[in-house]
């Protein structure tokens, strides 16, 4: 049987969303973060996710509630024990989100600097498009990524720049 599900929750910074899927334990496939209103939360995220909140939650999507809940409450937590589904990502974003999930909370980096570490200098451009594809932010901290210099570069997630700000600043981040 198949597990698959979404659930939407409260945090210090507002309504939240995750959604997985797995035969065993849940792997988790898409992470929202909070839109100007809750139902456009809950929007984009079944739009992006597919399906209908779950009723029923696997311990491991309660435990990884909980552990979202108080990083974005200044605990952090670098989530890097969390599996995910990167089903249909191709490979060069692949690369950058396994490159940026190793930047522990509190430090950044540059697009050039991460298109250096996955040994591919020169495509800083790529290495933001494919960020702004990320379907797991937080988990996948793409907001930790930074433009040349050290400012904020762009932020597809909701909010943008003010939201890559806020969330770098919860973890203690030097800000541009």
């Amino acid at each position: 049987m198949t597990r698959n599900g979404l659930k939407f929750f409260d945090t210090p910074i507002g309504l939240c969303g995750v959604a997985w899927n797995g035969d065993g334990p849940p792997v988790i496939s898409h992470f929202a973060l909070p839109e100007a209103s809750d139902s456009l939360t809950r929007e984009r995220l079944a739009h992006r996710a597919g399906g209908a909140e779950a009723t029923s939650l696997p311990i491991e999507i309660i435990q990884l509630i909980e552990r979202i809940q108080k990083h974005l409450a200044g605990e952090l937590d670098p989530f890097l024990d969390v599996p995910l589904d990167l089903a249909g990502v191709i490979d060069f974003a692949r690369d950058v989100y396994e490159f940026s999930r190793g930047i522990p909370p509190g430090a950044t980096r540059t697009y050039g600097e991460v298109a250096t570490g996955i040994g591919k200098p020169g495509t800083a451009q790529a290495v933001g498009q494919a960020l702004g594809r990320n379907p797991i932010p937080l988990i996948v901290p793409c907001h930790r990524i930074l433009a040349a210099g050290g400012r904020p570069g762009g932020f597809s997630a909701p909010g943008g720049t003010a939201t890559k700000s806020r969330l770098l600043q919860i973890e203690g981040a030097v800000l541009f």
